[in-house]
């Protein structure tokens, strides 16, 4: 059976979880700005996405540990996002390294780009509506 959902729809898809996972870190960080000692966080996920986009039509590798690159097919359902410390961060007088002005920055980013992935999906789906209907007829 073909697959209903091309490439790009699919990786839209992860692109949506992701992004939700950024949303809740950078959330997390805004909300212990001014906890002391508390080390802000970072989630990269864009380059892991651009692999597994890579290697979804490679021939299906096994490996020995899950930390291994996605390949093959469902390699971008597979893309993990990497959370860590921030190391670009400035500790401030309490230990805190969370700079709420970037957080914030870096929040509406991740909302527009999440809002511009819903539009495009949604767009996809018209589209598969549209053929489905047999044109609007």
């Amino acid at each position: 059976m073909a697959d209903l959902f091309d490439k790009t729809t699919r990786a839209l898809g992860a692109s949506l979880q992701l992004r939700q996972t950024r949303n809740s870190v950078i959330s997390a960080n805004i909300a212990n700005a001014e906890t002391p000692g508390y080390s802000a966080k970072k989630v990269d996920f864009e380059d892991a996405l651009g692999r597994a986009l890579t290697m979804e039509d490679a021939k299906a590798i096994t490996g020995s540990d899950p930390a291994h690159f996605a390949m093959g097919p469902g390699a971008i359902s597979r893309t993990k996002a990497d959370v860590y410390d921030n190391p670009d961060a400035s500790v401030n007088n309490d230990g805190n390294t969370v700079d709420l002005e970037k957080e914030m920055t870096s929040l509406a980013e991740n909302s527009i780009a999440y809002k511009a992935a819903v539009q495009l999906i949604n767009k996809k789906m018209a589209a598969l509506k549209y053929a489905a209907t047999d044109g609007g007829r």
